[in-house]
């Protein structure tokens, strides 16, 4: 991580959703990597400003990437560098409302890319996903060349619309963009609830002794990646030339059944409740995701290092250290 970090000191780095797991351990390694401001704009709607690193470095605009106002004052700040990680985020929260999914997702790129190109920033780094990109059609592993238009949420709809946008204005006005299409991202830093991922709610469930309900058979599996090698591969992209104008997949290449991850955070959290099997959702099709990373590799020399079980043991070790903050926001 060394070796892109040093590239960022002295810069100024906007950051669009950094209260979240990504955002904020990405304003981690940017602070150690002395830059010299991160801005964090967070609207707070599924985040916590407790999440953010304090720093004297860190200027944290609460606000939302549809609002003018709070856009104006961020880009003012004259930022080097935008990692545009803001998005409303979950499937099943885009099914519920699909409408404020386009806002956030379609309206809300779309002014953080005009802003950032009347700016002139160095590099705009947009959060995808790879696991919303890449359809039933898609080959496993999936390879960015391989995506898919038959999709089945709002959110991969405008996941794929953010890439559509960014390409845009990288063909146009030649704005120096870089996709990332991220994986089944874990780690320190999310927050469990209704619309969050498996493993902060799987851990939350276990550490209050409930059963920890699997939709199917438990054999399906997920490209878990833990957050520090995602960053790595975010830093990378900022600053290697190769990467502009690319899509380019950040997980770990490997598939981890979900009964192999209950089991895991049961023996974690000395929880004998057990699992229990409900319904799958109807949205929820693809019962097997993996990444090909042949392409970050090369561009970006991007190797994940991450052992699945010492991630999770990690997270743990997080929700033990923020027990009381977790308790108290968690939103089911």
């Amino acid at each position: 991580m060394n070796e892109y970090l040093s590239k960022y000191k002295g810069k100024n780095i906007l950051v669009t959703g950094g209260a979240g797991c990504i955002g904020s351990n990405l304003t981690r390694a940017l602070i150690k990597g002395e830059a010299a401001r991160i801005i964090v704009l967070d609207d707070l709607s599924a985040a916590y400003e407790w999440n953010i690193p304090k720093s004297e470095r860190v200027l944290f605009v609460r606000g939302s990437v549809l609002d003018d106002e709070m856009l104006k004052r961020v880009f003012k700040e004259k930022p080097d560098y935008v990692f545009h990680l803001a998005a409303h985020f979950a499937n099943q929260n885009s099914v519920d409302n699909p409408e404020t999914d386009l806002m956030v997702n379609g309206m809300g790129i779309l002014k953080v890319l005009e802003y950032a190109n009347i700016a002139g920033v160095r590099r705009f780094v947009y959060s995808s996903s790879g696991c919303g990109v890449y359809g039933l059609d898609s080959k496993i592993p999936f390879e960015e060349h391989d995506v898919s238009i038959s999709l089945h949420t709002p959110y991969q709809v405008t996941k794929l619309l953010g890439e559509l946008y960014t390409n845009y204005f990288h063909n146009l006005y030649n704005l120096p963009i870089v996709n990332a299409r991220f994986f089944n991202v874990y780690g320190p830093g999310e927050v469990p609830g209704k619309y969050r991922n498996v493993i902060p709610n799987f851990l939350y469930w276990a550490m209050n002794g409930q059963a920890l309900p699997i939709t199917g058979d438990g054999t399906e599996t997920r490209d878990w990646t833990y957050v520090d090698d995602i960053i790595k591969g975010l830093l990378a992209m900022g600053i290697r030339e190769e990467a502009v104008g690319e899509a380019i997949n950040l997980g770990s290449s490997t598939e981890h059944q979900v009964a192999e991850l209950a089991s895991i955070v049961n023996r974690l959290t000395n929880n004998k409740a057990g699992i229990a099997h409900v319904p799958r959702r109807n949205w929820d099709v693809k019962t097997h995701l993996r990444s090909s990373i042949d392409k970050a590799r090369k561009l970006l020399d991007y190797q994940p290092q991450t052992n699945f079980e010492d991630g999770l043991k990690k997270v743990h070790k997080w929700f033990l250290e923020n027990w009381d903050n977790i308790k108290r926001d968690a939103e089911f």
